[in-house]
């Protein structure tokens, strides 16, 4: 089974936990056991290249250590708790403790790509992950190294294109920047830009991209977008939006 289905995605940002214990593997249960087959996570790279499920470059915000995960071996970063109660996860054990789950993938730094993409690999991951990533050239190394093809979305560059440019651009050309992207991340706007519109979106759906918007939170917003015609939505609050899909007759997901 590959990693997108037909709208609505629905994806559990970082899990789901009201206590703030986000990436955790009582997180990602939680979304779990709400129904949630699509989980979003972001990857890090400890000094000694042990992959983590982890947000932030630092470990200072949400656990009971600090410094750079990026200049802490794996041992160092094990002995973190997040909210001084749980450890932070290697992505490998996500992978292997919820081994329905399909992953959606934040590469956050260059040093993960290599690590990230062996861990696909080794695992046999390729129909249960999206490769996502604020860089079109982190997503793309971490492609050029599989074995097939993986679900991945468009970087930053990628998607200002689509959004800027792509209302006077012919589509053989925005065919051509999104050839190997399945879809569009992206949140509801950017500064004064309003990236999410009824053009966008046919646009995308044009060249057979999805859209899926992030980070929405409230039951008003997800149907607005979802009335909108956007495939999928990135949540926090999984336990609101599951509400909001069960009363559009929508739960449970497909997949």
């Amino acid at each position: 089974m590959s990693y997108l289905h037909s709208a609505p995605v629905a994806l559990a940002h970082r899990g789901f936990s009201l206590a703030g214990l986000e990436n955790t593997l009582t997180a990602f249960r939680a979304a779990w056991d709400l129904g949630f087959t699509h989980l979003e996570t972001d990857v890090h790279a400890t000094a000694d290249g042990v992959l983590v499920a982890f947000h932030d470059d630092t470990l200072d915000r949400v656990t009971d250590r600090t410094g750079r995960i990026a200049d802490l071996t794996w041992r160092e970063v094990s002995e973190a708790r997040i909210g001084g109660v749980e450890r932070v996860l290697r992505f490998d054990e996500l992978a292997e403790a919820l081994p329905a789950a399909r992953l959606n993938v934040d590469v956050k730094t260059a040093e993960a790509v290599v690590p990230f993409a062996d861990a696909i690999e080794r695992l046999g991951l390729h129909d249960r992950v999206l490769v996502a990533s604020f860089s079109d050239a982190r997503r793309r190394a971490v492609l050029a190294r599989l074995s097939r093809h993986v679900a991945s979305s468009a970087g930053v560059r990628t998607i200002a294109l689509l959004a800027v440019a792509g209302p006077v651009l012919p589509s053989g050309v925005l065919g051509r920047a999104l050839h190997d992207v399945d879809c569009l991340q992206v949140p509801e706007r950017r500064g004064p830009l309003r990236i999410v519109t009824p053009a966008f979106v046919a646009r995308a759906h044009s060249l057979g991209k999805q859209v899926h918007v992030w980070t929405v939170n409230e039951p008003a917003n997800m149907n607005r977008l979802l009335d909108l015609g956007v495939d999928g939505l990135v949540t926090d609050r999984a336990d609101l939006l599951r509400d909001v899909l069960v009363a559009r007759r929508a739960w449970p997901i497909g997949g």
